[in-house]
């Protein structure tokens, strides 16, 4: 499924009517429709049999139209639909205006809000029809806008938004104060990327994607979106990943690869098992570890199905006294290699991952991770590092992301699509950027957000554990960005199956998260 942008929304808008032919004023009719649908569904059964009351919030422009579309079919299927405009609609154009002067030839009860004047009786009503602010919004609302929507949310009445939330920006989903706290929202035509990414899902409250007559996937290729909600039918349609990953019944385990996981440390050697197991559980046929020489007597027995390899570290324990050329020399015949968790951080770390990075054999894709990136964060000049041909994925948490891109981690969430979409193309890498909706942006451009996990998944240690899980599949032999992708989903999905077995978020831990690959 698609998410676009709201410029990308009115382009695919714009080619049905200018090119097509459909008529505007029929695409609202249709969006008018499928919100009075939505909103007499979230309340049945409810209310007692009878009529239902309707507060519909207009705004001045097409939001607005499909809410006054929508209270003439609230009122035709027998509930009750009063209208409060936020501007005066005399000044109203277009499609607006015929919305406004078939209301109220209806004879639709409507009022123009006014800051001090008469005040609204929310007790009258059970539900609300939010239709203020559209796709197009920018910018925090003000006035009589930003009053409504201050009523709204207080009066405790739920709410149905009409193609976004008033105060929720489309593109990014942040979210502005006031802003609309929705129960659902009715997604005209195509999600938006604010649907997908928090804050604004979780103001969206239950989204629902309704059609209004537009050949969507046809028009959303033309016009170039490039934006993607991540989950089985993109999987395997436009990835064509196998979230099952069958299995050949004439297969060996040299058949799925061979992956080298280099992590853990003396303070963190839990990072290092954990990615390890995720590894093996992820599919892939053979695991070396590779640890620090003081590490590893300790390790014995801990993870039989690993193979453990020990890289001298003049009796330190630590990731910094280990040559480079001796993980070199281990990484040879191997399918991948994942670097970085519980790697740990030391003075000329960063000359010591870009020998890596220069002397590892061009084709093994290499997974990098936790403290790589901060060593990657730290060195200059790595959008001029010589390229891989065998591929690259970053798997920054915002703090990560942050370091790397030179921003604050609040900048980062700003638009969390957009910063990994650019850095993705930069740098020829595949980058999942973590987080509630992690973002998994391919060095082309295409962009896949997650929509599965939960909250119980932060928590220490889920991240070796996603680096282990695509290291896995990319020693299975995928490619970079549908190893990323497959992971990401995989990982959200082993999480709520961890979820739901434990009964409560809270108790989530990473080791859950790897027994349910």
């Amino acid at each position: 499924m698609f998410l676009v942008t709201a410029e990308e929304m009115r382009s695919i808008e714009r080619e049905a009517i200018d090119r097509i032919g459909i008529p505007a004023i029929v695409l609202m009719e249709n969006a008018g429709r499928a919100v009075a649908e939505e909103a007499r569904a979230l309340l049945r059964g409810a209310k007692a049999a009878g009529a239902r009351r309707w507060l519909i919030l207009a705004g001045k422009g097409n939001n607005g139209a499909d809410g006054a579309v929508a209270a003439r079919h609230l009122r035709l299927a027998g509930d009750e639909a009063d209208i409060v405009y936020a501007a005066d609609p005399a000044g109203f154009a277009g499609e607006a205006a015929a919305q406004r002067d078939i209301a109220a030839g209806l004879g639709l009860p409507s009022r123009v809000y006014a800051e001090g004047g008469a005040p609204i009786d929310w007790s009258r009503y059970d539900g609300v029809i939010d239709a203020l602010l559209g796709t197009g919004s920018r910018g925090a609302p003000k006035g009589a806008y930003a009053a409504l929507i201050r009523e709204a949310n207080a009066s405790g009445l739920p709410i149905v938004a009409v193609d976004i939330p008033s105060g929720v920006d489309a593109d990014t989903g942040e979210t502005h104060d006031p802003c609309i706290r929705a129960a659902r929202t009715v997604a005209l035509a195509l999600p938006k990327r604010g649907h997908a990414q928090y804050p604004g899902k979780e103001a969206a409250g239950e989204t629902v994607v309704r059609p209004i007559g537009l050949p969507v996937g046809e028009l959303a290729e033309r016009s170039g979106v490039r934006t993607f909600a991540l989950n089985e039918e993109s999987l395997r349609r436009r990835l064509e990943a196998d979230p099952a990953q069958e299995r050949r019944a004439d297969s060996h385990k040299g058949t799925y690869g061979h992956v080298l996981i280099a992590a853990g440390s003396r303070a963190m050697s839990g990072a290092g098992l954990l990615c390890a197991r995720a590894a093996l559980r992820g599919g892939c046929g053979l695991v070396t570890w590779a640890v620090p020489d003081r590490l590893a007597e300790p390790l014995i027995g801990r993870f039989p199905e690993a193979m453990l390899a020990p890289l001298p570290d003049e009796g330190r324990g630590e990731w910094s006294r280990v040559p480079p050329e001796e993980l070199i020399r281990l990484a040879a015949g191997k399918d991948a290699l994942v670097l970085g968790p519980g790697l740990g951080r030391w003075e000329g770390g960063s000359a010591w991952l870009r020998e890596l990075w220069e002397r590892l054999p061009g084709d093994l894709p290499l997974v990098l991770d936790a403290d790589a990136l901060n060593l990657l964060a730290e060195a200059s000049g790595f959008a001029e590092w010589p390229r891989r041909p065998g591929g690259v994925v970053l798997t920054p948490h915002p703090g990560e992301m942050a370091r790397l891109a030179g921003l604050s981690a609040r900048e980062v969430q700003r638009d969390r699509i957009g910063l990994a979409r650019r850095f993705a193309e930069r740098h020829d890498v595949t980058l999942a950027l973590k987080g509630a909706a992690t973002v998994v942006a391919f060095p082309s451009g295409d962009a896949y957000v997650n929509g599965n996990g939960n909250a119980g998944m932060a928590t220490a240690g889920a991240g070796d554990v996603l680096a282990g899980l695509i290291g896995s599949l990319l020693a299975q032999g995928m490619a970079p960005g549908p190893a990323a992708a497959l992971g990401v989903w995989r990982h959200g999905a082993a999480g709520d199956r961890a979820a739901a077995a434990r009964g409560r978020t809270a108790s989530l831990i990473a080791g859950d998260i790897v027994e349910e690959l």
